[in-house]
This record gives structure tokens, C-alpha cells and sequence, in this order.
């Protein structure tokens, strides 16, 4: 490790990216391991599915509010007193959420949820920038979305089971103590990763302008918003998934359930192939080659679908986008983070409230198909994919132009 942490020392690197990779993982898992149990939040509440889709809005704005929040924050006071602050949050609305009695308690409860789940979100990014060196924080975070990526697979399993034999509200008190157990190894052993810098203003304009100064920068504008379009392709998968093969290929719950692990394995096995690659070829490098192959691959998806969607070809051209996607997001996280030393923070506050925005966004526009046709989710997943390579292409016409004046 680097300072201010001292010498190098593997063993303890490697238990820090478990408890990192747990900490990514809480937000998306708050997600998925409730999902089942919609049908009956309706019943108990006496109100309809749709109305308790509620309850994800508001997580989705927490979230993406929240991570913006904890940037400067992070910033100001270190990672570490914010980050166990933000569990403890979680862990509070995680047992209001259990006593909600009424529908609008759990909306509420959910959205300081959020809140707090963002801290981890933040902290995991920031800490793997403070304690690694740049040419590691992609295969770090590799590892990172190793642990994450197990998430969307066992959370709604698990969520199920609970649901089935205790009740939708006992996920919550699950949730609560998965959180506790965090709050724990974060401060067993989770080490203060940054030098505080009270210099940092928490006034809403200096905020504001610091974020802008960020976004606006060469580098991280192109890549975040590169790895943002990746994160919306994704999120399009996985809001059409259940209406393409359950509605166009009749498959069963159960079938689906294990096509979805299938997929969710190619994601998680990309990224942890990604740091072989890393070994051998630049960050850059792959994430410019890769861009190029998604494309190809989101163009042949969408003549699938127009030539009479083939199931096997659906199958298998999804997996190897997802399997791709799985490259994608550490890579341009990283080289987002790269001109940060001082704001990583910050800078990974926004790439996270960038990353859920635009995976809101493709979700949202996914769900205005009725159809459970191939092309509205081809149709989105080219837009994104290739929106991505032009962000990608144009910076490395830029790079090249630097590079050449510098030789000269």
C-alpha cells in the first residue's frame, strides 16, 4: 500500500477489497432482494404493484443524491467517520422499514436507505484510488465488481426465501444486520485511507462549482460519461430481461431465473478476465478495442431481432455483451478517477450519481416498449453502446494530437 497507509502488505489489501467490495455491493442488493416481495407490500398495504414501485424511485433518487453528497464530504473528513456515518444510516432506516405501517413509512424509510447505502458506493471507489497505485485501481475494482456482481445474482433468492418463510418485512431486518456486521469490519478493518482537508467548503456554491470543475475535466468527462452509457445498456438488460424471454420465449421463472445467473456470471466473469488483460495491454487500450466490439455486437443483437429474434442467437450475443460490460465498467472508472488524487472523493461521487442517472434514464425508456420484442431493447443498447465509442473515439483523437505535439 502507499502512503499515508505504509508499506505494501497483500494480505491486508486483499481483506480491505472484501470489505470494499461488501460495501458496493449493499446498494444494489437493497435493491434486488426485495423485488419479490412487491405482490404482497400491495396486499398488505391494500394498495396496487405500481404504487409500491414508489419505493424504488425513491431509492433510486437517494442514491443518486446521496453519493453527490458524501463526495465533499469524504473529502473534507476522510473516508472513513462519513462512510461508518452512512451505515449507520442504512442501518436505522433498514428498521424503520421493518415497522413501516403504511406505505408512504416505507417510501420514506427507503429513500434514507439510499442514503445511506450511497456512502459505501462512494467510499469503496475513492479508498481503492487513495491506497492503490493508478496502473492497479482498474484491476482493484475488478475485484470489487467480483463481490458486486454477486449481488444482483443471490439477492433475489435470498429475498425470496426469507419472503416465503418469514415475511417481506423480515428482509429489512436482514438488511439491518448485514449492515451492523459492516459497521463492524469497517471499523476492524477499514484504515482512514486519505489526510482530511478541512479546506473543503460544504456551502452549496463552492459544491456545486467543485463538481463542475470535475465534470468538465477532458478526461473524466469523457470517460465517465462513456462508462455511464455502458452502466445504461446494462440496466436496459436487466428492466427488459424478464418481458424479452419470459413474454417473447415463454420461458418459465424458474428457466429465466437461471439465464439471468448465466449472464450475470459472463458480467462478473469479464471483469475478473479484465485484469489478466491488464497485465499485458493499457486501461485505455482495451476499453477503446472493447467499445469497438460491443458495438459490432449490439449491431448483430439488433439484425437478430429484425430477421425474427433466434433464441440461441439472443442468448448468446447477450452474453457476450454482458460478458464485455464486465470489462467496461472498472476500466472507465478508473480512468475517470485518474486525474484525482486530492478529489477522489468527489470524483467518484459523480461518477456513481452519473452511472445510476443514466441507468435510470434506460430503464425508463425501456419501459415505454410494450412490445417484448428484441428491437426496443437492441434499438437502446446500440444507442448506448455507441454513443459510448464516440466518447472513447474522440478522446483518442484528442490523446493522439497531445501525444504527437509533445514528440514535435
Amino acid at each position: 500500500m502507499q502512503n499515508p497507509l505504509g508499506e505494501r502488505n497483500k494480505k491486508k489489501e486483499s481483506i480491505i477489497l472484501v470489505v470494499l467490495g461488501t460495501l458496493i455491493a449493499l446498494g444494489p442488493f437493497s435493491i434486488d432482494a426485495y423485488l419479490p416481495g412487491f405482490t404482497r407490500i400491495a396486499e398488505d398495504f391494500n394498495t396496487t404493484i405500481g404504487k409500491v414501485g414508489l419505493t424504488l424511485t425513491s431509492y433510486f433518487i437517494g442514491i443518486s443524491l446521496g453519493q453527490l453528497a458524501y463526495g465533499p464530504i469524504m473529502d473534507k473528513y476522510g473516508r472513513k467517520i462519513p462512510l461508518l456515518t452512512g451505515l449507520f444510516i442504512y442501518f436505522f432506516a433498514a428498521v424503520s422499514c421493518f415497522y413501516s405501517p403504511n406505505l408512504e413509512w416505507l417510501i420514506i424509510s427507503r429513500l434514507f436507505l439510499a442514503i445511506g447505502a450511497a456512502a459505501g458506493m462512494v467510499a469503496a471507489k475513492a479508498v481503492v484510488r487513495d491506497i492503490f497505485p493508478v496502473n492497479e485501481v482498474a484491476g482493484a475494482i475488478s475485484v470489487l465488481m467480483l463481490i458486486m456482481g454477486g449481488a444482483p445474482i443471490i439477492a433475489p433468492t435470498v429475498g425470496s426465501f426469507i419472503i416465503e418463510s418469514l415475511g417481506w418485512k423480515t428482509i429489512f431486518l436482514f438488511l439491518a444486520l448485514f449492515s451492523f456486521l459492516m459497521i463492524l469490519s469497517v471499523y476492524k478493518f477499514l484504515p482512514e485511507s486519505v489526510v482530511p482537508n478541512k479546506k473543503v467548503q460544504l456551502r452549496a456554491r463552492p459544491v456545486l462549482q467543485k463538481y463542475w470543475d470535475i465534470l468538465t475535466h477532458e478526461k473524466f468527462w469523457s470517460f465517465s460519461m462513456a462508462g455511464s452509457f455502458t452502466i445504461g445498456a446494462m440496466f436496459a438488460y436487466i428492466s427488459d430481461a424478464p418481458k424479452l424471454f419470459m413474454g417473447n420465449f415463454d420461458l418459465t421463472q424458474k428457466e429465466f431465473g437461471m439465464l439471468f445467473g448465466i449472464n450475470a456470471a459472463g458480467l462478473i466473469l469479464g471483469s475478473q478476465i479484465n485484469r489478466l488483460f491488464l497485465k499485458r495491454f493499457s486501461t485505455f487500450e482495451i476499453t477503446f478495442f472493447n467499445s469497438i466490439l460491443l458495438v459490432g455486437l449490439a449491431l448483430l443483437f439488433l439484425l437478430n431481432g429484425l430477421a425474427g429474434p433466434n433464441f440461441y442467437a439472443t442468448v448468446a450475443l447477450l452474453f457476450c455483451i454482458l460478458f464485455l460490460l464486465g470489462f467496461q465498467n472498472p476500466n472507465t472508472t478508473a480512468l475517470s478517477l485518474e486525474p484525482f488524487a486530492t478529489k477522489a472523493g468527489r470524483a467518484s461521487a459523480l461518477i456513481g450519481s452519473l452511472k445510476m442517472i443514466l441507468g435510470a434514464l434506460a430503464s425508463f425508456a425501456i419501459s415505454l416498449f410494450h412490445s417484448p420484442g428484441v428491437i426496443p431493447l437492441a434499438t437502446i443498447l446500440l444507442f448506448c453502446l455507441f454513443i459510448s465509442f464516440l466518447l472513447l473515439f474522440r478522446f483518442s483523437g484528442k490523446e493522439k494530437k497531445r501525444l504527437a505535439l509533445i514528440e514535435n
